[in-house]
């Protein structure tokens, strides 16, 4: 099987992209894959790590603030269009995967353009721009929650879930010892990420939290994102309180972890109900159509998880919340078992499924 795939921008696009290739390859070892991203964004360093072909073309998103800028940004795109034309053409792929973010927008309309088989994935409960565009150039729609399947065409959407929920699912089990974080096996652990890049605004109001955390008997791991751990160098914390940039075992680390303050985002609601850790989640306002809030909501209407908002954040509100948590059991086991009644732990295998069923000309 050769494919292209394509997403950009952040960790939400680029690791349940990263999902679907390990599932292609698990299932089809002998498969040859192009990735297709930016010059700048996370992926052009992400992907090249990983020892997967990487293609990169300049493109910029859609100016909503000044839409007279948007004429280079076109300009941008037609030219892209004409590159890629070229580069897929002599690839020469069996079926063309899309999975978020706005580079993917002139991948897969070269593709659709040259008469290739095409997927796009959605990850969140609304979808983005270059989503709404490309769902009339694909041929199939995989989405990650169900409210999302309104937004596009009823006879190519399928609920897929979201494939980096699957690998987080299996990933191997390790002690904590393992995990190289210097935690404590029989201690509680909790996890605070802001998102794969971290949060400028949130990463100062942590700064206040974390020696809030020193007399507690529960550890915590605190990943800043690349940009911020330096910031957090010359800041005492207790023995208990882990401050790191970046995680490569994060799917080990969830697997240990007894509660998780998290932002939203569609990958981290995957992982969070795959595994069923209960949660008090911090939603992004800063995402276009608030759609974190939404991704909030939909889990703490099934009482699967606690909302703080970050207009509304205090120190002392979060610790008293994690507090809550570890001693009410009941509650405890409320939120972590209806978090595992919305996870999806297939869905690699699904994506991956309708990926073959498009190249083999099946119906499903």
């Amino acid at each position: 099987m050769k494919v292209i795939v394509s997403a950009g921008g952040t960790g939400g696009h680029i690791y349940p992209a990263l999902s679907i290739i390990a599932k292609i390859k698990e299932k089809e070892p002998s498969s040859e894959i192009l990735y297709i991203g930016t010059t700048d964004r996370m992926e052009h360093t992400i992907i090249p790590e990983k020892k997967i072909p990487y293609f990169a073309i300049e493109m910029k998103g859609l100016n909503r603030k000044n839409i007279f800028k948007n004429i280079s940004v076109l300009k941008n795109y037609c030219h892209n269009v004409k590159i890629l034309k070229q580069e897929i053409k002599k690839f020469n792929p069996d079926i063309v995967v899309g999975v978020g973010g706005y580079v993917t927008a002139p991948v897969i309309y070269s593709a659709k353009k040259l008469g290739y088989k095409t997927f796009i994935h959605e990850q969140n409960s609304i979808p983005g721009l270059s989503n709404k565009f490309l769902m009339h150039y694909v041929d199939k729609v995989g989405v990650s929650l169900p409210d999302s399947i309104q937004y596009f065409p009823k006879e190519k959407t399928i609920l897929t879930g979201n494939p980096r929920s699957e690998e987080v699912f299996y990933a191997k089990e390790v002690s904590k010892k393992e995990l190289g974080l210097s935690l404590t096996e029989h201690k509680k652990l909790i996890v605070i990420v802001m998102g794969s890049l971290g949060s400028t605004t949130m990463n100062k109001k942590l700064k206040d939290t974390l020696p809030l955390f020193a007399t507690k008997e529960y550890e915590v791991v605190f990943i800043t994102g690349k940009n911020y751990c330096d910031e957090y160098k010359k800041i005492k914390t207790s023995t208990n309180v882990k401050i790191v940039p970046y995680l490569d075992n994060m799917a080990q680390v969830l697997k240990k972890t007894d509660i998780i303050v998290s932002r939203a985002g569609a990958s981290s609601i995957a992982e969070i109900t795959a595994l069923g850790i209960p949660s008090i989640l911090i939603p992004s306002p800063y995402v276009t159509h608030n759609h974190q809030l939404k991704n909030a909501q939909a889990l703490k209407k099934q009482r699967a998880a606690f909302i703080l908002e970050e207009k509304d954040y205090d120190g002392e509100k979060l610790v008293a919340m994690i507090e809550s948590l570890l001693t009410n059991k009941q509650e405890y086991d409320i939120l972590k078992n209806n978090a595992q009644k919305l996870g999806i732990t297939n869905s690699a295998t699904k994506i991956y499924q309708e990926i073959k069923n498009l190249i083999d000309g099946e119906q499903t």
